[in-house]
């Protein structure tokens, strides 16, 4: 401080170069510089006052982190500025008009801002970070693990889940067993409903969860982790590859964690997640709670005062987990999923299709249009088809029933009705019976319904179940003819539609 005050005598009182006073102290241009640059911000005047002590002096031209700086005409917060600039649309100029309202006389605008930014530079380097209210989550694993034992010698490594928010660093973390996607999806949803709402952006690193094809550019997004974000309503912007400063924010947080929570966790044994996360919760409430070290305040006032306002509301449902997978469906109109098949409209044939399936439904979308939606199938080699999404001809065809069949023939007549069920039983599958039924029902038209009934009635009785043998008995005119006793004798004997009797050939 001797020297500083004998620069300040020098320059102020002697009207001494800048060099010349350097070689007179032994010290640089630039110190001399840098020391009268601070006494000019800081409205210092020749001669100091006599009651300005050394460290009183040092205060006004070394400001400390968080404190207010005493202008001549005016007082600058500079906490308070640093906290209102994470805030939307908020900037250094609107500020500095409402500092002018309350001291007219104050700073011009150029000072105001070079005061703000000299005194920024004196904050770490994880703090200096501008993020807007409620803009960005980042999210991330942290490297460590924490063992859980089965009790019977078996030690499962849990992983650790850590989000945090921009503006507040108000921090979430927890235990899975896995980064699997569904753990990883299931730790978002805890960490927005921790968080009271939903970020505008998610800042993950470049996992398999996160993306199927890291790009400097354009990354491509899980379709899982997408569909996620849509449900919420945020946009998901992955870190660079080999970028940590793309999230520094969330290795800040890591690094936290580790220290704060895991490494205390180290002598400690758990026997279930849940035992965790109890204690995680304990510990990482703690954090939150911390104050600052350079800013006043900490990370839950922060975020009650800065975020939270800013988050939008969660939306009214949560999250239901679906996979996806890409699908191109065959010549049967069916795509896969689990040993399952399930229609689509046959004009998707050969297309490529997105499948979304949950616990409970299967969905198919093509170019992100849904085009089928099913009840989920857990049956083996099963399909499941609709019969919408079948040609004309198929759709027909998938109208015949036994019972359908069995009803139209009972129009016709009683024996017509029980002819066709005879048919179907004698066959090995239903449907190989269906053409020969509809072939018998189609026969009425050309001789009309009651000659076909009665046809059917002579058929029943010679146990001729066929229908070749009821066109013939109609083209012979046999079905107003009664039938002899060893005809009927012979359809006890055997049952065969070549077996027609002895009047078929009179």
């Amino acid at each position: 401080m001797r020297k500083i005050r004998e620069i300040l005598r020098l320059k102020f009182e002697f009207k001494t170069g800048n060099k010349k006073i350097a070689a007179s102290l032994a010290i640089s241009s630039s110190t001399v510089h840098e020391c009268l640059r601070r006494a000019n911000l800081a409205g210092l005047i020749w001669p100091l006052p006599d009651d300005l002590d050394d460290e009183m002096l040092e205060q006004k031209l070394y400001l400390p982190p968080g404190k207010k700086i005493s202008i001549a005409h005016g007082e600058l917060d500079l906490a308070k500025i640093h906290e209102e600039l994470k805030r939307k649309s908020m900037t250094l100029m609107l500020l500095w008009d409402e500092y002018k309202e309350l001291h007219p006389a104050g700073v011009s605008y150029s000072q105001f801002c070079n005061i703000y930014r000299k005194w920024k530079k004196q904050l770490d380097v994880w703090m200096r970070q501008d993020y807007k209210a409620g803009e960005k989550m980042f999210v991330d694993y942290a490297g460590d693990t924490v063992p859980i034992s089965d009790g019977h010698g078996n030690v499962h490594q849990a992983q650790i889940f850590v989000a945090v928010l921009g503006a507040s660093n108000y921090t979430f973390a927890e235990a899975t067993m896995t980064q699997t996607l569904p753990d990883w999806i299931s730790s978002h949803c805890r960490a927005l409903k921790f968080f009271c709402g939903v970020p505008e952006l998610s800042v993950p690193d470049n996992l398999r969860n996160c993306t199927t094809h890291a790009n400097r550019y354009e990354p491509d997004i899980n379709p899982t982790y997408h569909d996620f974000a849509k449900h919420y309503g945020f946009a998901i912007m992955p870190a660079r590859v080999r970028k940590p400063k793309d999230k520094s924010l969330a290795e800040k947080a890591v690094q936290h964690i580790q220290c704060q929570i895991l490494a205390r966790l180290r002598n400690q044994v758990f026997f279930s997640l849940e035992e965790l996360n109890e204690v995680i919760a304990i510990l990482l409430e703690k954090i939150n709670s911390q104050p600052f070290q350079k800013l006043p305040g900490s990370r839950l006032s922060q975020f009650e005062k800065i975020d939270k306002p800013a988050l939008k509301p969660l939306p009214n449902t949560p999250y239901k987990f679906a996979d996806w997978k890409k699908a191109t469906p065959g010549c049967d109109y069916h795509v896969e999923v689990d040993k399952c098949f399930y229609s689509v409209p046959y004009t998707l044939i050969k297309k490529e299709l997105d499948v979304r399936f949950t616990d409970h439904t299967v969905e198919v979308f093509y170019r992100l249009k849904r085009v089928a939606a099913h009840m989920r199938n857990y049956g083996n080699r099963r399909h499941i088809t609709l019969t919408e999404h079948m040609p004309t001809s198929h759709q027909k065809y998938v109208e015949w029933t036994p019972e359908r069949i069995i009803s139209w023939a009972g129009k016709i007549g009683i024996f017509t009705a029980q002819l066709v069920e005879k048919v179907i039983a004698t066959k090995e599958h239903p449907q190989i019976a269906f053409r020969s039924c509809l072939g018998i029902l189609h026969l009425g038209k050309s001789y009309t319904n009651l000659r076909l009934d009665s046809a059917c009635s002579r058929a029943l009785k010679i146990g001729a179940y066929s229908y070749r043998s009821v066109v013939s008995i109609l083209k012979n005119n046999l079905d107003g003819v009664p039938v002899s006793s060893s005809e009927a004798l012979t359809a006890t004997k055997e049952e065969h539609e070549n077996i027609r009797g002895g009047d078929y050939f009179e």
